[in-house]
């Protein structure tokens, strides 16, 4: 299993905003090719304006065949484009990673 860790970070004032923006128009299509998140959290305490969402797959090469799917969906260019347009993002962060030797990931 590799998980993809990816956190974004808003300017202040926008991160409702942008969640909307990405609920009706990134959603939709990130999840049909990329199956449901592990997990889809907004930061309660630390670094606010920020918000982290985790999707699981079964390999490297899973995560490269889904993510090319993705980018060569034309809904989700024209999300990319509304997002970029609105100007929301201030940083992205995204680590891949392993799971502990010790723990077994839930079924998916």
């Amino acid at each position: 299993m590799l998980y993809d860790v990816r956190t974004y970070s808003c300017y202040p004032g926008t991160l409702k905003k942008q969640l909307a923006l990405y609920g009706e128009f990134g959603f939709p299509v990130q999840s049909r090719h990329l199956g449901q998140p592990h997990a889809y959290m907004v930061t309660e305490t630390g670094p606010v304006n920020s918000y982290v969402h985790i999707w699981a797959y079964d390999s490297a090469a899973d995560r490269e065949e889904k993510r090319k799917s993705l980018q060569a969906d034309p809904e989700w260019q024209a999300y990319l484009k509304k997002s970029a347009e609105a100007g929301h993002l201030v940083n992205q962060e995204n680590k891949l990673m392993l799971p502990a030797p010790f723990w077994t990931p839930p079924a998916r």
